[in-house]
């Protein structure tokens, strides 16, 4: 099969495409042809040696990915709810390898769900990692409800287009950050409200918010702490809340949580019923070929895809 290997941690020039054998597959396990992949931020951190090779101990040469949409060709003599034929989903084995830059992959029944029949791969491939991370933000450490204000910092981002979907369908008021050009986008995905964060101080546009939502970290994850109502929370997902952070958090009366998506082929259900019903939609920026991982890496590194980039196998 085609594959696309990382030779050393760096720029995209590491990449090569190679063939190597079809993964063998173990008795409680399925291989998926693969259709679409998406890419995600990190993606290009653990290509630089950070994100996902920063927690695991990954020896080069390896295949990235996780997120994946795909028919299911075989199934080891264990597996019961799936059978070759059916087209599933998934983000697979995530923080450790999912080697999903190639034709196909191995994967586990519980990590999988159903790919609703009214959707492409590649909406389905870009509703993984990102849907699944939105998803459990919003209903794990903290549960979103009916009447909840809520900030979404990079509405228009891949995550946060789903934040937003999500927070509205579960009743929240919804106030979505982006640049100028696409506050139209932000608001078509259900935002109550926009900001343009590069014209309007945040601290000053907004109030009375009980949660918060940052994928950027940083500078963005502090000044947060002081926009929440107090009982309130910021959810990050770039593990920047450390303990001097958390004990700001502590002081101004508001609870701050690190958030690592987790492989879920119950909530990848619960995904595929919001897609399948149109509460939830995939927003695909881009779509590259297996060959063009490079190209799909650079337009996520540049900050100016909106929802998701994907690949089609």
């Amino acid at each position: 099969m085609k594959a696309i290997i990382l030779k050393a941690f760096g720029g995209i020039e590491n990449f090569e495409a190679v063939n190597i054998p079809v993964p063998a597959i173990g008795a409680d396990e399925v291989l998926i042809k693969l259709k679409s992949i998406s890419i995600n931020p990190v993606d290009a951190k653990t290509r630089q040696g950070k994100g996902a090779a920063g927690r695991t101990k990954m020896e080069l040469p390896i295949i990235l990915g996780w997120d994946i949409s795909g028919v299911i060709t075989e199934a080891g003599s264990e597996v019961t709810g799936f059978k070759p034929g059916d087209e599933v989903f998934a983000m697979i084995n995530f923080p450790v390898l999912g080697k999903t830059y190639a034709e196909y992959v191995v994967a586990k029944p519980s990590e999988l769900a159903i790919k609703p029949a009214n959707i492409t791969h590649n909406e389905a491939a870009a509703a993984t990692l990102a849907a699944l991370t939105a998803w459990q933000v919003l209903t794990t450490k903290v549960k979103v409800k009916k009447g909840d204000r809520m900030l979404v910092h990079a509405a228009a981002g891949g995550v946060g287009h789903y934040v937003v979907q999500i927070a509205k369908h579960l009743g929240a008021y919804v106030i979505g950050t982006s640049s100028a050009a696409n506050k139209d986008f932000v608001l078509s995905l259900g935002a109550d409200e926009h900001i343009d964060y590069k014209t309007q101080k945040i601290e000053e546009a907004v109030s009375d918010i009980d949660f918060i939502f940052d994928p950027i970290g940083g500078a963005n994850t502090e000044q947060s702490l002081h926009i929440v109502n107090k009982g309130g929370a910021v959810i990050c997902i770039l593990h920047a809340f450390n303990d001097e952070l958390l004990q700001k958090a502590k002081e101004l009366g508001v609870h701050g949580h690190n958030v690592l998506v987790y492989p879920s082929g119950d909530d990848m259900k619960t995904i595929a019923g919001l897609l399948e019903k149109g509460i939830i939609k995939s927003h695909v920026s881009k779509v590259f070929q297996l060959e063009q991982v490079g190209e799909a890496h650079t337009l996520l590194e540049s900050g100016r895809a909106v929802g998701k980039v994907v690949v089609e196998i």
